[in-house]
């Protein structure tokens, strides 16, 4: 153990992506920075088993659904097309090693130190890596949060969200556990690959905590193209069976049938995250956290103990990988950047998000139902479309395209944006900005529309 702790202005405990531009931020700003990753690898989940790997994973998906349309424009490929779940990982693993290397640089161009291990707290304000001691007046804790798993027997027989990266192999049959944004996601990929493809969802109703009329949308979508939608299920446990194709017996209870079982030979966990809040000593100096290990702050990003600060999946607010990053400049500057910063802090309404499903998803705002919960019935407006985006007007696939605008109040502000086909991912983002605006239904009416384009359905909405 060093016999002098190495002190800087500032700690940053987590390297992903909130951590990292808190530390860079701050570093910009002045202060002498240290940053400390518990694994060897910069990035954290985001980077390197995450939103990154997996957008590499929907592209592939979506290549060959284009495939798939091709012949409908014209095109006659030579010969049946094939596909190499290895190397799609192999080009994915390089891609995301390169970013490693990136961030690390990243660091070493704004003098950030970093140090690679466990970080556990000694005093308030001294942190322990492996054999050394390091110290500063204040501290963030950005270490953000993992996969769980169910607790049934022989749940070690399947993997999670951050294995599925590991996969050598594509799986003949998989069952995916979980109808969140991540198994949704993932069992997209599985199925647009060619693995057969099974959700288990405890209701009937997938991606809960959105609008109706993207769960409704999607679900009905992924019945149509062939995923196994196995609604009021309740998984029980898994079994080996030696010797067999498909060497996982997946044990289940549906809603009046009693108990099933089908093999896979991949089960996917899918079932929720949660804080990496533990083993850093957070309970000797007072540090808060909530019943499921979250960490308490409040709107500045203050925990219960003064100098110290928390952001990310591990507080458990809004865990999206650009929210972290805007929270942690926005404390970087309010702790570092001068008197102008002294009041800044994240604002957490209308953050856009998006799902990358098939087809893919944005939304940003409340949902009907949160909107007329909080402004009641008579306050509330909703306007709808639904039709097939130009590209599908030649090809016998027909995914849906739907969109909902939710305004409030005689001058009917935008308070919800939910949409659902081709291209919104992309088409997202202005929109977001609109809201941030305030936009009102009158405003998106008077920007003239981009024809032909699904995103003019949006300005001409009736």
């Amino acid at each position: 153990m060093s016999p002098v702790p190495k002190v800087f202005d500032f700690i940053v405990i987590g390297g992903g992506s909130g951590g990292m531009a808190t530390a860079r931020r701050a570093a910009a700003h002045g202060a002498k920075v240290a940053l400390v990753e518990k694994s060897n690898r910069l990035g954290g989940t985001c980077v390197n088993v995450g939103c990154v790997p997996k957008k590499v994973c929907f592209n592939a998906a979506t290549v060959q659904e284009t495939l798939n349309d091709a012949k409908h424009y014209g095109f006659t490929l030579p010969g049946k097309s094939t596909f190499n779940w290895k190397a799609l990982k192999d080009a994915r693993d390089a891609y995301v090693h390169r970013l490693n290397g990136i961030y690390e640089r990243n660091l070493q161009r704004e003098a950030v130190e970093y140090f690679f291990g466990q970080a556990k707290f000694v005093s308030r304000n001294t942190i322990q890596v492996c054999d050394e001691q390091i110290q500063a007046s204040k501290i963030l804790i950005a270490t953000g949060g993992y996969p769980i798993h169910p607790k049934v027997p022989g749940v070690e027989l399947g993997i999670d969200s951050d294995a599925f990266f590991e996969l050598e192999e594509q799986p003949k049959k998989v069952a995916v556990v979980g109808s969140g944004y991540i198994g949704i996601e993932l069992a997209n990929i599985f199925h647009a690959l060619g693995t057969q493809t099974s959700v288990f969802i405890r209701t009937n109703q997938i991606l809960r905590h959105f609008d109706t009329v993207i769960s409704d949308t999607l679900m009905k979508e992924m019945k149509n193209v062939g995923i196994n939608m196995v609604c009021h299920s309740h998984v029980k446990a898994i079994e080996k069976v030696p010797g067999a194709e498909l060497p996982l017996k997946l044990v289940y209870d549906v809603e009046g049938q009693g108990e099933l079982s089908e093999q896979f030979d991949c089960v996917l966990w899918a079932v929720g995250r949660a804080p990496h809040s533990h083993g850093l000593g957070l309970e000797s100096i007072g540090v808060d956290t909530n019943d499921a290990g979250h960490i308490v702050v409040d709107d500045f990003q203050n925990t219960s103990v003064e100098g110290i600060y928390a952001l990310g999946d591990v507080c458990g607010h809004m865990e999206l990988t650009p929210v972290a990053i805007a929270a942690g400049r926005i404390l970087a500057g309010r702790l570092f950047g001068g008197p102008q910063f002294a009041q800044a802090k994240m604002d957490y309404t209308n953050v856009p998000t998006v799902i990358f499903a098939h087809p893919p998803i944005g939304s940003i705002g409340l949902s009907e139902a949160d909107a007329r919960k909080k402004y009641g019935d008579d306050q509330i407006k909703v306007y709808n479309t639904q039709f097939t985006a130009m590209f599908y007007a030649v090809t016998e696939n027909k995914p849906p395209t739907r969109f909902k605008l939710i305004v409030q109040g005689p001058e009917e502000k935008v308070v919800g944006l939910h949409i659902i086909g081709r291209g919104v991912d992309e088409m997202l983002q202005g929109f977001g900005v609109a809201m941030k605006m305030g936009a009102t239904k009158k405003d998106f009416d008077s920007c003239v529309a981009i024809h032909p384009t699904s995103s003019e359905e949006l300005v001409t909405l009736k």
